[in-house]
């Protein structure tokens, strides 16, 4: 049974809804940046066993969610996964989940901050404007900044809609294209014509980075309303909704792009040329504008949650007291936020000026974010488990979903690192086959910088601790107690 729940963080309580909340998920899963923009990438790597890796990816991230509820239903905080892995595997667990979400969240919004760019260059080219990379980058990562420093409803608000009529638009323009083509059986697809194991464990690394952030909810703790039945079913709700959207939409688009002589691998605006091709241009621009305030909505919802993980490594002496700090008046973490906005900027930033294509960065800095959330996923599911026992409240049942999450993820990690000699999992081309050794890199890095603070410091690991169990025991009472309905609405 829960308590009434009261901010000690500092951050703005109880204001979001159930929608608002899954609105934050959404935004960083950003489906419509997929479908509009992405897609060739795994297509390049899957080929015909494109929709196999989304339906591979939905699965394992189900059974991934699973193991995430059996912390969100119980405690909520604006830690997210990093503060349920410190309740369930202890602190140094905690950290390695703590760096790999700050480093998941900034790449997947640099990444996306690239295809807002590169959109916005495509969209207002047409117009003879041609601004520098430079400046598009800026404008996006300082309007999000300014959105997420402002409130956070609002930005729950604007996300929801920008979202939202963007998959609105996409999925109109995908049934008239399956239309078209007078509703066909795509076989080359249906039987995995051409497709190996390694292709579709590869293409399955960045079928999850398009499924990635949809645990971002879970930084909501302090600030959604009844947070332990909202979050979880923010959690579930959108990975399922998400990857029947990519299914959906990758079957068509592949249909689509066969027998016109042009490939999806190389096309970077996809549902624009298949607009054209069924005599609905315009339908392709609206789409096109859709996809970049889905670009935008992405990049204000990695900030936030990375913002918030800082936030809460902050006040556990992780980093420097200023980041743990909340705005006064608008109740947010305007220092954390305004760091994050920045590197999200930085890194990009520099890599237009050494003339890597806004595309390719958007590949880049996509792929890498992968290996932080995968990492973050199977400790979440190592940890579930555990949690569970301690708790007394373990079943068998736990148990399998924690063994099929940790396996289900474990099968990109193997297509993204190869296996030297091997036909069936080939090492990646380069760079792509470098990228898993650079995070490797950072997590010792990371958790050497930890290490040494533990050894400095032995409170550090203590104040984690009691800060994640004062959290916990906020949810939680010794007894069931009953509560008016008055009181039921302010939970």
């Amino acid at each position: 049974m829960t308590k009434v729940k009261k901010s000690v963080h500092g951050l703005k309580p109880n204001c979001l809804s159930f929608g608002e909340v899954l609105a934050q998920s959404f935004a960083v899963i950003a489906p419509t940046t997929i479908a509009a923009s992405n897609i060739g990438l795994i297509v390049a790597l899957s080929g015909n066993g494109t929709w196999l890796s989304f339906v591979i990816g939905l699965i394992g991230l189900v059974f991934v969610s699973i193991n995430i509820n059996q912390f969100a239903s119980r405690s909520a905080s604006p830690g997210s996964l990093y503060s349920y892995i410190v309740k369930g595997l202890g602190p140094t667990a905690g950290v390695i989940c703590g760096w790999s979400l700050v480093l998941a969240y900034l790449f997947t919004g640099m990444s996306v901050l690239c295809g807002f760019a590169n959109f916005s260059a495509s969209l207002i080219g047409h117009l003879g404007i041609h601004p520098s990379s430079i400046t598009l980058l800026a404008l996006g990562a300082g309007i999000a900044w300014y959105a997420a420093y402002k409130d956070v409803q609002l930005s729950a608000v604007a996300m929801l809609w920008m979202e939202g009529a963007s998959l609105l638009l996409i999925a109109i323009l995908c049934f008239v294209i399956w239309a078209h083509k007078g509703f066909a059986l795509d076989m080359p697809q249906l039987t995995l014509q051409g497709v190996n194991a390694g292709g579709v464990a590869s293409g399955l690394v960045l079928a999850l980075f398009g499924f990635s952030g949809f645990e971002s909810a879970t930084s909501l703790g302090d600030e959604a309303k009844k947070p332990l039945k909202t979050i979880p079913r923010a959690v579930m709700g959108s990975t399922i909704l998400a990857g029947i959207f990519f299914i959906m939409t990758t079957y068509i688009e592949v249909l689509g792009f066969r027998g016109t002589g042009v490939s999806i691998t190389t096309n970077e605006e996809p549902l624009s040329f298949l607009s054209q091709q069924v005599g609905l241009g315009y339908l392709g621009g609206l789409v096109g504008i859709g996809a970049l305030f889905s670009f935008f909505g992405c990049v204000l919802g990695c900030i936030n949650p990375a913002a918030r993980v800082f936030f809460m490594m902050a006040r556990h002496g992780l980093f420097h007291s200023k980041l743990g700090a909340a705005h006064s008046s608008n109740k947010t973490p305007y220092v954390a936020v305004t760091i994050v906005s920045f590197l999200t900027f930085l890194v990009p930033a520099l890599m237009s000026l050494f003339h890597v294509k806004l595309f390719d960065s958007m590949g880049y800095l996509g792929a890498i974010s992968s290996f932080g959330f995968l990492t973050v996923y199977i400790l979440i599911s190592v940890a579930s488990p555990i949690y569970l026992y301690r708790m007394r409240k373990l079943r068998s049942r736990d148990i399998v979903f924690s063994v099929l999450g940790v396996g289900f993820m474990i099968i990109p990690v193997v297509g993204s690192v190869g296996i030297p000699g091997s036909t069936m999992f080939p090492v990646p081309n380069a760079p792509y086959n470098i990228f898993p050794y650079m995070f490797l890199m950072y997590l010792v890095v990371t958790c050497g910088w930890f290490a040494m603070q533990r050894f400095r410091s032995p409170e550090v690991v203590r104040s984690m601790q009691r800060g994640i169990d004062e959290i916990h025991e906020k949810f939680t009472t010794p007894t069931p107690v009953v509560i008016s309905s008055s009181l039921e609405d302010e939970l």
